[in-house]
């Protein structure tokens, strides 16, 4: 009876180290499953996703106060959303998320309007300057012309290039009419 005792015991044993190890064994790939994903990220394509307007930082330098509705569209594009209460608020929105690193760029640019002009902007943008000077009252800036003295008359006068001399062609071509004829002789 000793004998058949052991022969339980060892059997019992063994069988407990294959539950262990079978219960490890799915522990472990329990785990891999559920961190697989973020462990391999990186191998996996997302695209960048672009939402909205997007605006340089140029367009919205452009803005002046007292332009028409119809000027920032021109320049800015039509917006995302207009208020559908009063049509004198204008929401130009950009949203970019990043395929790589999930980071987002969220701007966003708001136009008041009175009396169809512009009376207000608000948002993530600088303005210029002069962007409380209305367009008609601004000015391009003096152009100084080359060659010329500021103070004479001749400031109003374009300039004219220098004419190019007449240069011969360094190979000269011969006659396509006598090119042709000798082909087909």
């Amino acid at each position: 009876m000793g004998m058949m005792t052991d022969r339980f015991y060892e059997v019992a044993y063994s069988m407990t180290i294959k539950k262990k190890s079978l219960t490890l064994l799915g522990a472990a790939a329990l785990t891999l499953s559920v961190t697989g994903c973020s462990v391999f990220d990186w191998l996996i394509y997302k695209p960048d996703i672009p939402q909205g307007n997007y605006m340089e930082t140029q367009q919205v330098e452009k803005l002046r106060i007292e332009m028409t509705k119809e000027q920032v569209e021109y320049i800015l594009g039509r917006p995302v959303l207009r208020d559908s209460f009063a049509n004198n608020t204008w929401y130009y929105v950009y949203h970019y998320k990043s395929g790589r690193d999930a980071s987002v760029i969220h701007k966003e640019l708001i136009i008041h309007f009175e009396n169809d002009m512009l009376t207000k902007v608000v948002g993530d943008y600088d303005l210029a300057k002069d962007f409380n000077t209305p367009l008609d009252q601004s000015r391009l800036p003096d152009a100084i012309m080359l060659g010329t003295d500021a103070k004479t008359d001749n400031a109003e006068e374009p300039m004219i290039p220098e004419q190019r001399p007449d240069v011969k062609p360094l190979v000269e071509e011969k006659d396509s009419e006598s090119q042709a004829e000798q082909k087909f002789e």
